[in-house]
């Protein structure tokens, strides 16, 4: 790979590599410099970052805490790992470790940085029934949402609207939705972490027809983020993003306020209580 020609979204061991070298050439770090910190030398993290020779998950980790990067690069290391990803998350991924907001909006799923482990287990599990996917990418996966799920300590603001549906598809069972939906009324009640639903009533109303992020950044930049069944896009060009922003603020003001958004998930969950037992 070569370092004037790399392509971030062209793989995500390539996105990896940029951004290791993005944050050492951040921190005013020559490879020598960055090597004496984390113990690896210099032609170790030359052969890295010309992706000569793939990085350790040893060395990722003690390069997120000798650059202050938040976990972002163990992030993408299980990106590249996982190789059933959809082309376009681990650049995503990145961004979202960044984002001091994040803004999303789900259709018929509760998205991953808030699902219950059983909920995710669940989910991971049916592909692999299917013949879709091995029990090891499925366990990949788990692991790189584990990773993910940090941003929920994190991120000093996530606002999260739920299409109705969400509550309603019963991954799992009932018992398990019963679990994800108890973890959604936990989670709402933290400082950083708003929770609304979009209810069915919205109609044509609902200004989105696919799950969509925003993401506010240090540079308070915004960018978006969905997906097709072939890749996701992250979008960054400004006039486009500002569009799906305002439609999302509208999305805010004609969906649920949080205490009656509260009152239709605590339903939800005692109906799948009711019919766990």
């Amino acid at each position: 790979m070569n370092r004037r020609t790399l392509d971030p979204t062209s793989s995500p061991l390539a996105a990896l590599v940029v951004h290791l070298r993005a944050s050492r050439d951040a921190k005013g770090l020559t490879q020598v410099g960055l090597g004496k910190l984390v113990g690896y030398s210099n032609v170790y993290i030359s052969n890295v970052e010309t992706g000569k020779q793939a990085p350790s998950l040893n060395f990722v980790r003690l390069c997120d805490a000798a650059l202050e990067t938040n976990g972002s690069l163990e992030l993408l290391w299980w990106s590249w790992k996982n190789g059933s990803l959809i082309p376009g998350f681990p650049e995503f991924a990145a961004k979202e470790r960044e984002a001091l907001a994040i803004r999303l909006f789900e259709l018929d799923m509760v998205p991953g940085i808030l699902q219950h482990l059983d909920y995710s287990a669940a989910y991971e599990s049916a592909p692999v029934r299917r013949g879709e996917a091995t029990q090891e990418q499925a366990d990949e996966r788990l692991k790189l949402l584990s990773v993910r799920q940090r941003l929920l300590d994190r991120t000093p603001a996530i606002h999260v609207v739920l299409d109705e549906s969400a509550l309603r598809r019963p991954i799992g069972g009932p018992a398990v939705m019963a679990r994800q939906l108890q973890l959604l009324e936990h989670l709402a009640a933290r400082p950083n972490i708003v929770v609304q639903v979009a209810p069915y009533t919205l109609g044509e109303e609902r200004p989105f027809s696919h799950a969509v992020t925003l993401l506010t950044l240090p540079n308070r930049a915004m960018v978006g983020y969905t997906e097709t069944l072939q890749r996701g896009f992250l979008e960054q060009d400004a006039g486009v993003v500002s569009r799906w922003a305002g439609m999302y603020d509208r999305l805010q003001v004609n969906a649920l306020n949080q205490p009656d958004s509260l009152v239709v998930i605590r339903e939800a969950r005692k109906d799948c209580e009711r019919h766990a037992t």
